[in-house]
Parts: structure tokens; sequence; C-alpha cells
């Protein structure tokens, strides 16, 4: 496996929410989870099968609510 080093610019707002929302207090592993996150989640296509199925599971919650 090859690693990088990769550098992006965020605001102090943008990476406190991210390491808010990831629960980390480091940067770098805040940062990985996005990624990771990112690389693996089904809605992050984007094509128009990405805002079918993001459609799909939006109208199933709304189904089992009623």
């Amino acid at each position: 496996m090859k690693i990088v080093h990769a550098q992006t610019v965020l605001t102090d707002e943008q990476l406190e929410a991210l390491k808010k929302k990831s629960n980390e207090t480091s940067t770098k592993d805040a940062l990985s989870i996005a990624v990771q996150h990112y690389l693996e989640c089904e809605y992050t296509d984007l094509n128009d099968e990405m805002w079918t199925r993001k459609l799909e599971k939006v109208v199933q919650k709304k189904n089992q609510k009623y």
C-alpha cells in the first residue's frame, strides 16, 4: 500500500464541526474518518442512481411512520 500526504483548506468552524461529528480530537483522525466514510457511503456516487436510492429510503421511512 502506498501512502501519500494530502492537504486541504478548511475554516476553523468546519474543522471543529468535523471533529465533533466524528467524535475525534485530532484533525488527522477526524479527516481520516470523514474520507473513509465518503468512500464507503452509497450516497456519494454522483449520479441519478444515488438520488433514486436516497429518495426510496426517505419514502420507506415515511411509510413506516404511518
